[in-house]
């Protein structure tokens, strides 16, 4: 690299990420600090690359009014905030870093699962409001049960590593990934998606949110599902979503809650958020999370290290191994 590169910054990273640019002399960092109008539209104007994470929107209008962009990078996994046609036709390429929150994201979808069967978050309400409700909050083990996969990336068989530790009999839906991959990784594949819903009595979201997955999770679908575990047991129905709002119709897992053909519902994603206000949220069987699945020490270092190594290495003419477009 010969010249200085004008990296922004436009959601808040890892200071150990941004070390990898702010110390290398080809690369002058413009961070967000509450900016206005006017330095929003000074930094774009100068942009060589932005960085941006699930906040940010980079639409056509922002990829117009930065003339001297070449790459956008998600420092994170899902690009549903990033318009991939409109930077394809302006020659911008577009990252992300996929593998680096992977174990926080699978960690918590499994504390939300087992928080799920065994009422951890309404047990911790009752607690706390005077009511010792052991008798009321009987729950159900994990073990002999048929979890669903929605999608069979890297965050799903993590998951389904962990759920086939605790004695889960893994299935999955996934129309690119071949039998025989879901063989080797003992688990069972469907042919579509309400297969998955007709066999298992939990179901985990783990695929991006498009035109074609927009409420995946509907009314019809929940009805499918068996209330009788594979080991015989009445242990409900549970779903569980750490992927991406909007894939999950929230108004009929409110229905189902309230019907209680759901036994509960977890979400750490929603389709309108912040989600303050969701009718979800006074559902005694309802528990979720701020979109924190990305949010440990951890993945936010390994985020912004791979984010900003994706930058460095685009400018020394190489192709991000992540490229979307």
């Amino acid at each position: 690299m010969s010249e200085k590169f004008v990296v922004v910054v436009a959601d808040k990273m890892s200071t150990v990420g941004l070390s990898v640019l702010t110390e290398d002399e080809h690369f002058e960092v413009l961070t967000n600090n509450d900016w206005g109008p006017d330095e929003i539209r000074e930094a774009m104007s100068r942009a060589h690359a932005l960085i941006v994470r699930s906040t940010t929107k980079v639409n056509r209008e922002t990829l117009l009014a930065a003339p001297n962009l070449r790459i956008v990078g998600r420092a994170g996994v899902g690009v549903d905030n990033i318009d991939i046609e409109s930077a394809s036709e302006n020659n911008v390429v577009v990252c992300n870093t996929p593998g680096a929150s992977t174990k926080s994201v699978v960690e918590l979808t499994i504390g939300h699962l087992i928080a799920s069967t065994r009422f951890v978050a309404r047990a911790d309400r009752t607690l706390r409001s005077g009511d010792w409700a052991k008798k009321q909050l009987r729950g159900s083990e994990l073990g002999g049960k048929r979890l669903g996969l929605i999608g069979f990336g890297r965050i799903a068989r993590g998951v389904a590593d962990l759920a086939q530790s605790f004695g889960m009999e893994v299935n999955a839906f996934d129309p690119y990934v071949s039998g025989e991959q879901a063989t080797e990784l003992n688990c069972v594949m469907h042919d579509d998606v309400d297969g998955l819903f007709k066999a298992c009595t939990h179901i985990s979201i783990h695929c991006n949110l498009s035109k074609d997955t927009h409420h995946l999770v509907n009314r019809e679908r929940l009805t499918m599902m068996p209330d009788i575990g594979a080991d015989g047991t009445a242990c409900g129905n549970h779903v569980v979503n750490c992927a991406r709002g909007g894939i999950v119709d929230e108004f009929a897992v409110l229905e189902a809650l309230q019907s209680g053909k759901l036994s509960s519902a977890a979400l750490d994603v929603f389709e309108v958020e912040p989600a303050i206000g969701n009718p979800l949220l006074e559902h005694e069987r309802f528990h979720g999370s701020p979109h924190i699945g990305a949010a440990t020490l951890e993945a936010q270092i390994r985020v912004g290290t791979e984010m900003a190594g994706l930058i460095v290495e685009f400018f020394n003419g190489e192709r991000p191994k992540s490229t979307i477009n």
